[in-house]
């Protein structure tokens, strides 16, 4: 199968690595030449010059961008996948888009005869590099399965949410619930240190209990209790999903004011700690205007 892979981020560059080899002729592009260069060094794929290119005799073309913007730009002018792609090809958006910009870019392929699925992950680099990802689907029937055996490469669990659109719904709604879960239990913890209680131990009786999440049993712990704070998804692209959701809500006319409160104290936290700060740094914003720090009275 002749698939073209767009976007060697963290997260697309070991996506990409999983279809390198049998059954897969694989053809790269990134924005940043150099990093395509070094991935074609490395595993032996295609460089592809241009979006048209990469396109160029593709029976799949996986984009995965920062934003659905990105993804509506490659399309056009001469050097741009509509140049090239051919009648019956498909795209499978593993960005993590916004579910209305889906739906437009699948309607003007659909006039090609080309299909789309909207296809973002969750599983982090560490699932990238795994093959573990699970991936959220949206499409009909049929495009879903004819991107099946490419998601599978990477993908552990895919998951057919809906319409196209769904996928990235899905996603961002997922995502808005872990930046609400991150910005609460920092919240609690804030008041529980200043009270003088020691945050790994209120953990310990957090997560033995009902107010147990992915940020108190794993993020909290291993990024927040020792000051550590590494830099693994940007704050900047977790406010973009929490806003997307935001979004969702209000087109489907929902009544959703934790969603909204969560979407506007992200895109504080983005505005206060800047681009390049890590989505569990937003707990420095709440540090900060609650006059503590959340650490382990054990850590030095």
């Amino acid at each position: 199968m002749r698939v073209s892979f767009l976007g060697l981020g963290a997260i697309g560059r070991p996506m990409a690595v999983h279809l390198t080899g049998s059954p897969f002729e694989l053809a790269v592009w990134n924005r940043t030449r150099s990093r395509a260069e070094e991935f074609t060094a490395a595993h032996g794929a295609r460089l592809a010059s241009t979006p048209a290119d990469a396109a160029r005799d593709a029976e799949v073309i996986v984009t995965c961008l920062p934003t659905s913007r990105e993804v509506k730009e490659l399309l056009d002018g001469p050097d741009g996948l509509l140049a090239t792609m051919r009648e019956g090809a498909l795209l499978v958006d593993c960005t993590s888009g916004d579910p209305e910009s889906s739906r437009e870019i699948a309607r003007r392929l659909a006039e090609r005869g080309i299909g789309f699925v909207d296809a973002p992950v969750s599983g982090g680099t560490s699932g990238a590099e795994a093959g573990t990802l699970t991936v959220m689907v949206g499409g009909d029937e049929h495009a879903v399965q004819r991107a099946r055996v490419v998601l599978e490469a990477f993908g552990k669990r895919i998951v057919h949410c809906g319409p196209v659109g769904a996928g990235h719904a899905v996603k961002a709604v997922n995502n808005a619930l872990l930046a609400a879960q991150l910005w609460a239990t920092g919240e609690g913890l804030a008041a529980l240190s200043a009270a003088g209680v020691d945050p790994r131990i209120a953990l310990e009786v957090i997560n033995a209990s009902s107010g147990r999440s992915n940020a108190s049993e794993n993020l909290i712990p291993q990024r927040v209790l020792d000051g550590s704070f590494p830099r693994t998804f940007r704050l900047a692209l977790l406010d973009k999903d929490v806003g997307i959701a935001a979004g969702v809500t209000r087109g489907e006319r929902t009544s959703a004011p934790m969603l909204q409160l969560t979407a506007e104290l992200f895109r504080l936290a983005h505005v206060e700690l800047g681009e390049e700060a890590d989505h569990v740094e937003s707990i420095r914003l709440i540090e900060r205007w609650s006059g503590v720090e959340i650490r382990s009275q054990g850590e030095e």
